[in-house]
């Protein structure tokens, strides 16, 4: 990972997740812009205004859920590096995830080693 300071938007209906992955992600390089959405809706809206470098993306939200907001994104940046990070980890809804542009999938509760793995790739 360069120097530089990477975007990353965090989009969960869940405060509670948002604060957590926030703090994680600002311990492991503070120089990393955190930008949030509480749904999908906001999440398209900030992608578009932010073009960050890395989406971690909840499934279950309210207005749009995560795999209308990851279509939404990769219709606009095909090259957009989309993570889905979800407590539903059943099979169809990863196919879903991964067919539709998802780079990876953490289950929740996420661990630092599955987010560790992602940055790496930044």
């Amino acid at each position: 990972m360069s120097d530089l300071s990477k975007k990353i938007l965090l989009c969960d209906d869940s405060l509670l997740v948002r604060v957590q992955l926030k703090e994680f992600l600002l311990n492991y390089n503070s120089s990393f812009e955190i930008i949030e959405a509480s749904d999908g809706e906001q999440a398209v809206e900030k992608y578009i205004d932010n073009n960050p470098d890395l989406v971690f993306l909840d499934i279950v939200m309210p207005q749009v859920d995560g795999l209308e907001c990851l279509k939404r994104i990769k219709d606009y940046d095909q090259d957009a590096k989309v993570v889905i990070i979800s407590s539903i980890g059943n099979q169809v809804m990863l196919r879903e995830a991964l067919k539709a542009g998802a780079m990876n999938f953490i289950q929740k509760p996420w661990n630092e080693e599955g987010v560790k793995k992602v940055l790496e790739t930044l």
